[in-house]
């Protein structure tokens, strides 16, 4: 007896049929409360998508401004990234290169950067941009504002008058040759630019900021690839075009057409590229309209009434500060909750 009892236990068990639902392709699968979304997207080809879309603006920015456009740009990259490695090594977290955000972060600062900028500048404003704007936060998914316009506020901070010493492009004049953009032309001394020039790109401004249509053409990718949330452009560009109309309308004297203020400075840039980072924007679609609304408020009134030419950077940073209230308020209803 003692023998059979054995001989029955050593045979092999059957397999359980779950197993290969517990564990498809041999990895253990995640049980979570709903919702459940299946999804072939990732932060690294995000990012990937994203500096892809980025690409027409960086080359035409290297063409307007040269090889030391270029030069910056590799040095902002190249800082960001080592930055990151550098804190994760201390702190003893895992880097991950290949994810992409630290090479988005120097791309995008660089890209505000006026052409004559300081190489050192460069090199502070990305550290400043992944220490303070990332790292210290928690890293990704936990930073509060956009890390590369809180690496420009820095800057614009440190070095007022060099952000504010613009080169033409080559195509204009000499290298050597500076001149306000066509914001602070109009601002200043009520010049206003003709609109071919602003959509071109061939015009004084930062290196990725002046040309209208490169941006478009990366914004109108991401937006298919559904990288970024449509809503946020749309309310942003949209409410400046509204609200600059208005004010032209009372007095096109004083104030600029809206087709000037939609083409003209960075908002284009801001619009797509940076008030849809998905880390500092809303997660819902009520936020949404409230951030790009809110955000074209805040420009109109620093472009207008304000003592800078330019507010691109400050409106999609205080909106950034307001992101955990509209996530708050804005919640969808729980399926069958009722008033109280």
């Amino acid at each position: 007896m003692e023998e059979k009892s054995k001989t029955a236990s050593e045979k092999p068990k059957k397999k359980d049929p779950r197993e290969k639902l517990l564990k498809p392709n041999g990895k253990p699968l995640i049980l979570k409360s709903s919702p459940h979304l299946l999804s072939n997207y990732s932060v690294e080809k995000i990012m990937r998508g994203v500096i892809f879309a980025l690409l027409p603006t960086t080359i035409l920015g290297v063409v307007f401004f040269g090889w030391r456009a270029l030069l910056m740009i590799l040095v902002g990259i190249i800082s960001c990234v080592l930055t990151e490695v550098i804190f994760d090594l201390i702190s003893g977290k895992k880097f991950k290169l290949t994810d992409g955000t630290s090479v988005l972060t120097g791309l995008l600062l660089v890209l505000t950067l006026p052409p004559s900028f300081p190489i050192s500048g460069v090199i502070l404003g990305s550290v400043v941009a992944i220490f303070i704007g990332k790292m210290i936060f928690g890293g990704l998914g936990y930073n509060i504002f956009n890390p590369a316009l809180l690496g420009r506020a820095f800057l614009q901070a440190s070095y007022p008058v060099k952000m504010t010493t613009w080169t033409l492009p080559k195509f204009v004049g000499a290298d050597a040759v500076t001149g306000a953009t066509p914001l602070g032309l109009f601002k200043f001394e009520h010049v206003l630019t003709n609109i071919k020039p602003l959509i071109l790109g061939n015009v004084g401004g930062s290196i990725g900021e002046t040309s209208a249509i490169a941006i478009i053409l990366g914004g109108i990718f991401i937006l298919i690839k559904k990288y970024a949330d449509w809503r946020i452009p749309l309310s942003y560009i949209g409410t400046v075009f509204i609200l600059g109309g208005i004010f032209w309308l009372i007095d096109p004297v004083q104030y600029p057409n809206p087709i000037f203020h939609v083409f003209a400075g960075g908002l284009m840039l801001g619009a797509f590229f940076m008030a849809t980072d998905m880390v500092t924007s809303p997660i819902t679609n009520k936020g949404s309209w409230i951030f790009g609304i809110g955000a074209g408020v805040v420009l109109i009134t620093i472009r207008l009434f304000g003592g800078l030419p330019e507010g691109v950077m400050y409106s999609i940073i205080f909106m950034n500060g307001l992101v955990p209230l509209i996530n708050r308020y804005t919640q969808p209803k729980v399926f069958g909750e009722v008033k109280k």
